[in-house]
């Protein structure tokens, strides 16, 4: 990620106080990334429970908020709080490039968030593509397999994030 995206995330984060749309440096916090850690956990419950419901759609979602709420645990266990999402993801991606992360590597990464995926996302089994498959478009029912295969691999790499959040403690 070029430094450029990072250096615009911080500078945004300092422009706009409590309502900042960026990235912050802040006192290293293990009660906000210990908050974050069960908010993730809640949103892992919510991945059958929405299945269950009939709500797949919200699934694929919740899989998401899953990882994405650990990356904001380590980003608050290391010291930074972070309000936007293509922010949050630059500055993982340059923690993982500069090896201050070690569990996740920039191909687990690119499964939560890679804007470059644009093709053939109903052939993809990555949990990015499902996602915007299921939010983008008119389907609400994931297929079982679909579903089973969204747990087993959210759950791999939370796993991951769990690794790195308790590496650091």
């Amino acid at each position: 990620m070029p430094q450029d995206k990072l250096d615009k995330c911080f500078e945004e984060g300092k422009r706009s106080c409590e309502r900042h749309k960026g990235l912050r440096v802040i006192k290293n916090n293990s009660v906000l990334a210990q908050d974050y850690l069960t908010k993730a956990i809640h949103n892992f419950h919510a991945i059958t429970d929405f299945y269950k419901l009939g709500y797949g759609d919200w699934s694929a979602s919740a899989a998401f908020y899953t990882l994405y709420h650990g990356l904001l645990a380590i980003l608050a266990q290391r010291g930074y709080e972070s309000r936007n999402q293509s922010c949050t993801l630059a500055l993982i991606e340059d923690l993982i490039r500069k090896k201050e992360i070690e569990n996740l590597t920039i191909d687990n990464l690119k499964e939560i968030f890679d804007k470059d995926v644009t093709e053939h996302l109903e052939q993809s089994s990555k949990l990015l593509d499902i996602r915007k498959v299921m939010q983008y478009s008119t389907r609400t029912v994931l297929k079982e397999e679909e579903f089973e295969l969204l747990k087993k691999r959210t759950k791999e790499l939370f796993d991951k994030i769990r690794l790195e959040i308790e590496r650091k403690i």
